[in-house]
């Protein structure tokens, strides 16, 4: 249910704001809002959603900055991000003057962008321990950002809230519990707000959940529709044809332990097509001789799904892997792209999900066209079939059919996953960070003992020998690359090797942005050369975003702490670094 309180008494009842000294830019941004239009055609000025555009392409026309000006990029300001446990992973959104972001445990706050001076700041008062009441959570703290529209600021919170903030001064103008309370969900994605409704996801499935994404009205908060991403249980009915169609290709009484299919990040929004894209989670658990006993390809897990923006009603899909039983996410980030492909102009959907094959779909029809690796050892499958669209196995992989313990790559951790995507348009390559990792699966022990227990891990799956010799494969060293890839050919053209793991941002400037392990650097676009580095201590950067203010180019990024140890030193000796927010401009 909305509540309707005034700002002051709903505050204290669902966090703090903590307000500051207004800077000059507070004069910009009270009387700027955010409205359909400005989401449909983005000033190239500013950042005002999560990929910087509807198709999320992480790319800004700015130019100022560029190879031949990097020799004056220098730090303009910093700020501390109180409060801060864990990794950062938002992409700060800019509009009127003003920098929006989130630290970990959905803190908010926003900050002059010309200064970095605090405008404001709220706390949700997150219960920071499960034995107390705090959310369940598979991967920590984390908090992907905001959305923003009319006057407000749009935040999920850790413990299934979703809450609409004023934008001027961070009061809580509605909130409403997404998710049943005391339930094993969290969210840890950014909203995207579509024709006036705000869409939102949420995480869990390793705790046995059932997963959905939902449109809530932007201005009061109520629920507008909700789509599931599995069935639940067929006595009770199914929501829609989507849902009757998807129980068809499950087994056994799957609802007791969720299904999982959680959208805990990848939404996209094609305004032509009118057309929502949703990137659905793994099963729950990860075994499926566990959870649908009988096989089924068990939609619609790691998936791709189609929805219409205004009812929530599925209009195609596309299934990545059928009876997912290794944590393959198809919720990576994805993009919309209009590309000539065989001498054919295609509007596409592409994604580099954790499985480790590069998708090129159809996104007008969810037609596959072409899927290629992008990960050096990918064991699951040898490839996809280019007539049916479907993964061509390796029996091997499935160690809940075979009953034996075996290497399986990539690992759950995935070869890419959290980490924004950017596009060029000069270059035509799609930029991301790409890593090679395995994992022991083995479900021996587990298909005679496991127990499903609420609010607990519940994969399935043990890494424990279970009287199977461990020696199939050599250990991988498990780095990082950042790869520039053609999505026509859908081929790798560049590479760089072990550089850290951050999302991408490309420029007009013919610059491409990313952090490492505290150091920031400017790539060239076209063959990964590193023309420009700063190091700003501390430990992972989430994914940079650019602006111009006052007639100046700047970058920004949020930057993890580096883990202090003994005498508050960090890695290599250094003294350790807080959590910041760093932006750099033109001197």
């Amino acid at each position: 249910m909305n509540a309707r309180l005034p700002p002051p008494i709903l505050a204290a009842c669902l966090g703090l704001a903590l307000a500051a000294g207004a800077p000059p830019a507070a004069a910009r941004a009270a009387s700027q809002t955010v409205d359909d239009r400005a989401l449909l055609d983005s000033p190239n000025r500013e950042w005002l959603t999560y990929g910087g555009n509807y198709a999320e392409t992480h790319y800004s026309p700015l130019d100022q900055i560029d190879p031949s000006t990097l020799e004056r990029l220098g730090l303009a300001w910093e700020w501390e991000i109180i409060g801060n446990a864990g990794n950062l992973e938002a992409t700060p959104l800019v509009s009127g003057g003003v920098i929006y972001a989130t630290g970990s445990w959905s803190h908010v706050f926003a900050l002059d962008a010309a200064t970095g001076e605090l405008r404001w700041r709220w706390d949700p008062a997150i219960v920071r321990s499960r034995d107390r009441g705090g959310p369940s959570m598979c991967c920590g703290p984390v908090n992907r950002g905001v959305a923003l529209y009319g006057d407000r600021v749009f935040v999920g919170l850790l413990d299934g809230r979703l809450v609409a903030l004023d934008k001027d001064n961070g009061h809580v103008e509605w909130s409403v519990q997404t998710t049943p309370r005391g339930a094993d969900y969290a969210i840890t994605g950014a909203p995207r707000v579509v024709k006036g409704n705000v869409i939102i996801g949420n995480a869990g499935a390793e705790f046995g959940v059932r997963g959905y994404v939902t449109a809530y009205d932007a201005e009061t908060g109520d629920e507008q529709w909700r789509f599931h991403t599995v069935p639940g249980n067929p006595a009770d009915g199914f929501e829609n044809e989507a849902m009757r169609a998807a129980a068809e290709t499950w087994t056994g009484e799957w609802w007791f332990m969720g299904g999982g299919g959680t959208v805990w990040d990848g939404l996209a929004y094609d305004p032509e097509e009118d057309l929502l894209y949703v990137g659905v989670g793994n099963g729950s658990p990860w075994n499926q001789a566990l959870r649908s006993p009988g096989g089924g390809d068990n939609l619609y897990l790691a998936s791709i799904v189609a929805l219409d923006p205004d009812d929530g009603e599925l209009v195609w899909h596309y299934q990545q892997v059928p009876g997912d039983s290794w944590d393959y996410t198809a919720t990576q980030p994805m993009m919309l792209l209009d590309l000539e492909i065989d001498g054919r102009e295609r509007k596409v959907i592409v994604q580099a999900p954790k499985n480790g094959f590069f998708y090129v779909l159809d996104r007008v029809t969810g037609a596959f066209i072409s899927a290629q690796p992008f990960s050096d050892d990918i064991t699951w499958a040898s490839g996809v079939d280019p007539e049916t669209g479907r993964p061509i196995e390796n029996p091997e992989a499935r160690y809940e059919r075979t009953g034996r313990g075996t290497w399986v790559s990539p690992g759950p951790g995935g070869a890419h996953n959290w980490q924004p995507m950017s596009y060029n348009p000069e270059t035509g390559l799609v930029y991301f960070q790409a890593s090679s990792s395995q994992y022991w699966y083995n479900d021996v022990r587990n298909i005679r003992e496991f127990v499903y227990t609420p609010g607990q891990y519940n994969e399935g799956v043990t890494t424990s020998r279970g009287g199977e010799p461990r020696t199939a494969r050599p250990p991988l060293n498990g780095g990082s690359v950042l790869l520039g890839w053609d999505p026509v050919a859908n081929a790798e053209v560049w590479r760089v090797e072990r550089q850290g793991s951050s999302g991408t941002l490309s420029t007009g400037g013919h610059l491409l942005f990313r952090g490492g392990a505290g150091v920031l650097y400017a790539h060239d676009p076209a063959n990964g050369d590193i023309l420009w580095s700063a190091d700003v201590g501390g430990g992972n950067m989430a994914t940079p975003v650019t602006y111009e203010l006052d007639g100046r180019q700047y970058i920004a990024v949020e930057v993890t702490a580096a883990g202090g140890g003994r005498g508050g030193r960090g890695p290599g000796g250094q003294p350790a670094r807080p959590a910041r927010i760093v932006a750099f401009r033109l001197y």
